[in-house]
């Protein structure tokens, strides 16, 4: 059965009407990507914070002068983020991601679906538990918290960045479930 194929429970303009920027951006990630992803389909109601939200995914995911943390650690951030708040929209698209960056189908799917029965090493699991508690018992996280990260070799920047991407990924998950945003199908047979 497949997914609704709504891409948000909001109207969007018309893609002719977009701002040529708008468009420009689109053209790259159909190029890279070989898609738009609906995330950013569902901003384009919001022409400036389609560019501030783009604008910082960019800096926070991809970008790699400005973080100690690899592309995949980063997604598989995300995912476990979207696994404690049963985001379906992030855990397709960021599953896939982790799929692809670890070449590992195996592994994207048990961060989806619980991280914790993967066999991770130790400072892994630590940024991994870390986001999973600032998820979902924010107001536990304590100096413990912290240095069970540098324990394991995190930076105070590496720590901001976590706490960066977890939080992100909390404001992607709500604005996701708000609008019953859907993921682009073919997220779902990439890099398996």
């Amino acid at each position: 059965m497949p997914q609704p194929d709504h891409i948000v429970r909001i109207d969007l303009p018309d893609q002719e009407s977009l701002d040529a920027d708008i468009l420009k951006y689109f053209g790259k990630c159909a190029e890279k990507l070989g898609l738009v992803p609906n995330v950013l389909r569902a901003y384009t109601g919001h022409p400036e914070k389609f560019r501030t939200f783009t604008a910082f995914y960019n800096l926070l995911m991809l970008d790699e002068e400005t973080t100690r943390l690899s592309k995949l650690e980063r997604e598989m951030i995300a995912v476990v983020v979207s696994s404690a708040n049963r985001c379906y929209y992030c855990l397709v698209a960021h599953g896939e991601a982790v799929r692809e960056l670890s070449g590992d189908p195996q592994l994207g799917e048990m961060m989806v679906m619980n991280y914790r029965v993967a066999e991770l090493d130790a400072r892994t699991r630590a940024m991994l538990d870390f986001a999973w508690k600032l998820t979902l018992n924010p107001h536990d996280i304590g100096e413990g918290d912290r240095d069970g990260l540098r324990i394991v070799g995190f930076s105070n920047d590496d720590i901001f960045d976590i706490c960066d991407v977890v939080a992100f990924f909390n404001y992607s998950n709500r604005m996701a479930h708000g609008f019953d945003m859907m993921p682009n199908a073919r997220y779902h047979t990439m890099h398996r």
